[in-house]
């Protein structure tokens, strides 16, 4: 164990850490969500995450910029961002939305067992994951980093150095677009009536159909929200490591998913709280033992923490979330 090098380097291993808990953050949005309201666990959503990078990397592909391109100026940043985001959330909306057509209401009209959705969350994982794949080499995706239309957007620069502690412009964009999307999302629930909506699907959703609330409207609204979110957090990982495959999403999600039960799967504050402390302790780590434990470790801490708390840190239901 790297004693030494964890307290050499903690500083910038925590900066490092809540870059990546914060697309962990954003992912776990869509699992908590979903269970909240459906007690499903869908695993789906990694690959509406990747799709979301895909997307992305396809609009900057197809106006004209790629892994050769320069980016000059501060109005290409912004074309590029905005473009890229709105290409990556439509590409995660529509895919959470077709799934949820395809592959879940007509389970949920039959009255399926909750292991038919379990099983056709996974096959739907499959599915995304190997129909991406096998047009890898057309859209240059294949390698194990071939870029797809690879595009340095943000020019990490440092902006805050204080001794051996770095802080980037990238890092703060990741980090503060993830927090100020979950306060809006939170402010949505406990204060619209479209949040309420799902609040009261989520505690009992067949008083809420006799209230005249649409259960399957409020479904799709919340595999919507999910998709959004999912995008956005597409778009801050293409920012982030300029790059996207196929297989982009499983460990991404499987991450996602343990920050989701780590903050208490159905809390919306949890999930945030999840990725972050998450993406912070591997990277922890990886300086105490090396990069070579960061995966295990990370599921390891999951597990001990379910041991004592199995509600997870905050542990409230999305039925039970108050403003």
């Amino acid at each position: 164990m790297d004693f030494d090098g964890l307290l050499r380097d903690f500083p910038q291993l925590t900066t490092t850490g809540l870059e990546q808990g914060a697309i962990y953050a954003l992912v776990a949005l869509g699992y908590t969500l979903v269970y909240g309201v459906l007690r499903l666990i869908n695993f789906a959503h990694s690959e509406v995450f990747m799709i979301g990078t895909v997307s992305a990397m396809a609009m900057w592909q197809v106006i004209g910029f790629d892994q050769n391109s320069a980016v000059n100026g501060f109005g290409i940043v912004l074309v590029l961002i905005f473009t890229g985001l709105i290409a990556a959330v439509i590409g995660s909306t529509v895919t959470a939305v077709l799934v949820e057509r395809v592959a879940y209401r007509p389970l949920r009209r039959r009255n399926a067992p909750p292991l038919a959705f379990l099983i056709t969350a996974i096959g739907a994982s499959f599915v995304l994951a190997e129909f991406i794949g096998l047009f890898s080499d057309d859209l240059g995706i294949g390698g194990q980093r071939a870029p797809f239309g690879m595009v340095d957007v943000i020019k990490s620069d440092v902006v805050v150095s204080l001794g051996g502690w770095e802080i980037t412009n990238t890092q703060i964009v990741v980090v503060v677009s993830a927090i100020l999307m979950l306060i809006a999302l939170d402010m949505f629930i406990n204060r619209s009536r479209l949040g309420r909506g799902i609040r009261a699907v989520a505690q009992d959703a067949d008083t809420a159909a006799l209230m005249g609330v649409n259960k399957d409207r409020v479904i799709m609204l919340v595999f919507v929200i999910g998709g959004i979110m999912a995008g956005a957090a597409a778009l801050l990982w293409n920012l982030t490591y300029g790059y996207s495959r196929f297989n982009v999403g499983f460990l991404i999600g499987l991450k996602a998913f343990a920050a989701a039960v780590l903050g208490g799967i159905g809390n919306l504050r949890g999930a945030l709280l999840g990725g972050l402390l998450l993406g912070i302790v591997e990277n922890y780590a990886s300086g105490l033992f090396g990069t070579e434990w960061k995966h295990f470790t990370a599921f390891f801490v999951l597990i001990v923490l379910l041991m004592f708390r199995p509600t997870g840190l905050l542990g409230e239901s999305l039925g039970r979330a108050r403003a």
